[in-house]
């Protein structure tokens, strides 16, 4: 991995673990931290070209969501996500969005959900644009803000983790093959259907697209180096 590209991804507005945070999570998506490979912070820290402190934070921050673990003495690993998780994963999500979407049809005042109709147009823009942050940022707030409409706050909370945990790696050889914006599209479809109350439909849809996201995972993890596609800056060494 390289300085530079590590410090491009640095911003002034915001305080120095979050950037760094914002930038680990960069480069998770982008496939140049790689899921079982172990990272020092002094190495990370060279790179960003800043002391090793905010790093540490920045890790165990990210820790804390379940996208690495500490090992002691080295740094952190890039958690490795296998198959059964992300189809539990998956399950889980769709026993408690799917109900919760239809319930959200029947009770939801119109007006707000028509509010989450630019953010499901910011998720087909970024998609098209290969704007891999944006996209997932996006389609986090708007999940979650619909779920929101239910007024079960710890019903929120727990997609939320679920939905860190299963982070997609690697994304970016996907969204250049064009295939994230099939599955963009369908939060338009969604909106409509909750807007129109029709909540079987609606439910309906959910599950698809949940089937979806599992399909994009399933393409995610080796089929980028499988099909010529290496991470495109090669990993710092653990000290």
């Amino acid at each position: 991995m390289t300085g530079r590209h590590l410090k491009n991804l640095l911003t002034s507005q915001e305080r120095l673990r979050d950037q760094v945070a914002h930038a680990l999570r960069a480069a998770l998506i982008a496939g140049e931290l790689q899921p079982g490979t172990v990272y020092s912070a002094p190495a990370l820290a060279a790179d960003f070209g800043i002391s090793a402190t905010p790093v540490r934070e920045a890790m165990l921050d990210l820790a804390g969501e379940g996208l690495v673990e500490p090992v002691r003495n080295k740094g952190f690993r890039i958690t490795e996500v296998s198959e059964r998780d992300l189809d539990q994963y998956t399950e889980l999500r769709a026993l408690i969005e799917v109900p919760t979407i239809g319930a959200v049809t029947r009770s939801a005042d119109r007006r707000r959900l028509e509010e989450l109709r630019p953010v499901a147009e910011e998720i087909v823009t970024s998609a098209r644009a290969h704007d891999l942050i944006r996209y997932l940022d996006a389609d986090r707030r708007f999940h979650l803000s619909l779920l929101a409409l239910s007024g079960n706050d710890r019903l929120v909370e727990t997609v939320g983790d679920l939905r860190k945990r299963a982070r997609l790696y690697g994304l970016t050889a996907l969204a250049e093959r064009g295939l994230l914006v099939a599955s963009a599209e369908e939060h338009h479809e969604l909106l409509d259907l909750m807007l129109a109350g029709d909540a079987p439909a609606a439910e309906a849809c959910m599950a698809r697209h949940l089937g979806h996201v599992r399909s994009l995972w399933a393409r995610t993890g080796g089929a980028e180096r499988a099909e010529g596609h290496p991470a495109s800056v090669s990993p710092a060494p653990a000290h």
